[in-house]
């Protein structure tokens, strides 16, 4: 009795195993990504035209033990008899899997096969058939296991997903084969029970899962209208019995929808998908049973009585696309709360962190893979009570922020700001800081203590943002989620990856800069420090600025603002000179003497000072280790090297303006004094109201040499 695999995605192999004896297999061998069959030929045509979950067929037509190099794959393919399975006419490609310790990379062990395919009908015939990824008549599996080496060939061709119906499609497609699994898993068995079937979907997409349901429920096999098999040039094809099988599979169809008494409705908030849906049901002839409507899944109301809700909602994959998909899963919960009851849902999604946002108590968790992401699928039972669970604390923050809003808001029109914080950790649990940027909100979540489970601590940070666009009254795509961690290194610099970047304009104390909110960890402006660059717009006039550290040149833009007679703006990183350049630009001080130097600030420091500077403004980070250093900096460590060479450039009268934001910075106040410096500590009256619980946000001092 031939041998076959019937291959599936991880998560659903003991689906198939009870679909393969559904269809009247006994010999049923379940493993990872599969299962193992031994039946006849008539058999492998129905697994091929009625398996919704397998994702190809393979035959087993040889093996060989001790193949772990080049020569003896070459020679075992060789020697099988390929003759019998096609002739020199057709074209075919090797898909092969596995490794040993000669043959490390696939692309090789394929060649090797396709090698000794070909030299065994050079020999035969003196020709040789033709390798081609283009719609190949045949497919060879090969797979090197334990210096074991199989091959088979591929009954299926295409992968059997590929039903024929869905032409077009969304952005995120699901594939068909895992839509059937996840109607299976959701209860679609008990659903086509009733008299009158009813499936929904108000995130339908391309119409994948709805028209998988409706194969189910037509009894019409997935593979009836596919047009290309990988078993039609193959020697052992029987064609008498494929058509048999063909014209049983159309029998059942056409008894299927002549009992068939429900519907399928489907609506999705994208017009063009929902013309991409119907259009793929038609292809199908499925009209009939269809209604589409364009509406959003959170406004949509029960089509009928009841039935089954069945629904693939975003992910939120996308940097900044989270705020948005969490918000929506907590809309979408209340949706099937109030309009639902009755019905039974299944839902897959990419966590457990948005499945929590529906607030409703699932029966059963299913772990699937769609592609190669783990997702989960989660049942819920509505014609049970569903009262919703709820955090207690979650009042707490909305009450803190609202009562922040209503005392900064007011203080931040005052001050002309655009930009300010509205919430810095002020309760233990809620552990962000939230800023306003104009209308947008940008969340910063700090790293959890080790002791917060991470469960707890997103569960946390998402009780959080569903309470910021009621309290505060933004919109929920105006919201964007950081998470700060320690950064070091090349880290500090590198650009986030997001579908679209937030770039905008802010106003302070005169000032106009760019702040980009999404593509890096720090907007480009650093909130606290506004009150040291309202100094020094208000003390430089007709002096001679330095700005070390320069980042996107900020203060450089208030000293040039407050009439500075020369700024010089020093960084290493040409992107934040570049955008500081920008910001210049943005004030129209074109025509201030300014310079924009990229380099280390420590080497450029240490060479022989070519000018002096009447005010050096020096806000290094805390600690960095860039690529672009030959050193690590270390604020605590490093800031009397940094203060005695800022001296050499510094006028005899110069002063010295000296910050940094290590929490629990030390001033080494006797190396200063042996410097012959003078240091008066301004770190309280620099920090603005905004800031004002954490009082160690920043250090500022004021540093002259002694009179």
């Amino acid at each position: 009795m031939p041998r076959f695999f019937i291959a599936c995605a991880k998560g659903i192999e003991p689906l198939l195993f009870d679909e393969l004896q559904t269809l009247g297999l006994e010999s049923v061998k379940q493993t990872v990504a599969g299962c193992y069959v031994e039946t006849d030929l008539r058999n492998a045509y129905r697994i091929c035209l009625w398996s919704r979950l397998a994702s190809r067929v393979l035959l087993e037509l040889g093996s060989a033990a001790e193949c772990d190099n080049g020569d003896s794959i070459r020679a075992a393919i060789k020697d099988f008899p390929w003759e019998d399975v096609m002739t020199v006419e057709n074209t075919f490609i090797i898909e092969f899997s596995g490794s040993s310790d000669h043959i490390r990379h696939t692309q090789f062990g394929a060649q090797l096969v396709k090698d000794g395919i070909v030299d065994r009908f050079r020999e035969l015939t003196g020709e040789r058939p033709s390798v081609t990824r283009e719609q190949p008549q045949l497919r060879f599996s090969v797979r090197l296991h334990k210096q074991r080496l199989t091959w088979s060939l591929d009954l299926s061709g295409e992968g059997l997903h590929k039903r024929g119906y869905r032409l077009r499609q969304g952005g995120a497609p699901l594939r068909e084969n895992l839509a059937a699994a996840v109607l299976y898993r959701a209860g679609i068995s008990d659903e086509l029970r009733r008299d009158e079937p009813i499936v929904f979907d108000p995130f339908c997409g391309s119409g994948t899962l709805l028209i998988e349901a409706a194969l189910m429920a037509l009894d019409q096999a997935p593979g009836l209208y596919r047009d290309h098999w990988g078993f039609r040039a193959w020697r052992g094809h029987r064609q008498a019995l494929w058509q048999d099988v063909l014209a049983e599979a159309k029998t059942r169809m056409e008894a299927g929808r002549e009992r068939f008494s429900g519907h399928f409705y489907g609506s999705d908030s994208d017009p063009m998908l929902v013309k991409i849906a119907r259009e793929n049901a038609e292809r199908m002839q499925l009209a009939q049973w269809f209604s589409w409507q364009t509406v959003d899944a959170t406004a949509v109301n029960a089509p009928a009585e009841q039935g089954l809700l069945v629904t693939n909602p975003p992910y939120g994959e996308r940097l900044g696309e989270e705020v948005e998909t969490l918000l929506l899963y907590r809309r979408f919960g209340r949706q099937l709360r109030e309009h639902f009851s009755g019905w039974h849902v299944g839902i897959l999604a990419g966590d457990d962190s948005l499945l929590k946002r529906l607030k409703l108590r699932s029966d059963k968790k299913y772990p699937l893979f769609n592609g190669a992401l783990s997702v989960t699928l989660a049942r819920y039972d509505l014609t049970q009570e569903h009262p919703e669970f709820t955090e207690s604390q979650s009042d707490d923050f909305s009450n803190r922020i609202k009562k922040n809003h209503k005392k900064l808001s007011k203080w931040a029109r005052g001050e002309g700001l655009d930009a300010w914080r509205v919430y810095d950790a002020d309760l233990p649990d809620y552990n962000a800081a939230i800023d306003f940027y104009q209308d947008y909100l940008v969340v910063q979540e700090y790293a959890a203590p080790k002791a917060i489970p991470d469960a707890v601590a997103s569960d946390r940070l998402w009780q959080m943002i569903e309470a910021l666009p009621e309290a505060l009254d933004v919109a929920p795509q105006n919201i964007i989620l950081k998470k700060r961690q320690r950064q070091q290194g090349s880290k500090q610099y590198q650009r986030n990856q997001r579908q679209e970047s937030v770039v905008c304009k802010i106003h302070e104390y005169g000032a106009t800069f760019e702040v980009n909110l999404t593509d890096y960890l720090d907007t480009g402006l650093f909130l606290d420090h506004r009150w040291v660059r309202k100094t020094l717009q208000q003390q430089c006039d007709g002096l001679r600025v330095l700005n070390l550290f320069a980042y996107t040149c900020t203060a450089s833009v208030h000293a040039a603002l407050g009439g500075a007679e020369r700024v010089v703006s020093v960084d290493m990183s040409k992107t934040y000179l570049s955008w500081g350049k920008r910001n210049f630009s943005l004030n129209r001080l074109q025509k201030v003497d300014a310079e924009f130097i990229q380099a280390d600030c420590i080497d450029w420091l240490q060479r022989p000072a070519t000018e002096e500077f009447d005010v050096i403004f020096l806000d290094p980070p805390t600690f960095s280790n860039s690529k672009r250093m030959d050193n690590t900096l270390d604020v605590q460590r490093d800031h009397v090297f940094l203060l005695k060479h800022c001296l050499r450039w510094l006028d005899p009268e110069g002063v010295i303006l000296f910050s940094n934001n290590r929490k629990k910075f030390k001033l080494d106040e006797q190396a200063l004094k042996g410097l012959g410096l003078e240091v008066m500590d301004k770190t309280q009256a620099s920090i603005p109201p905004d800031f004002a619980r954490h009082k160690g946000i920043h250090h500022y001092y004021i540093i002259t040499r002694e009179q």
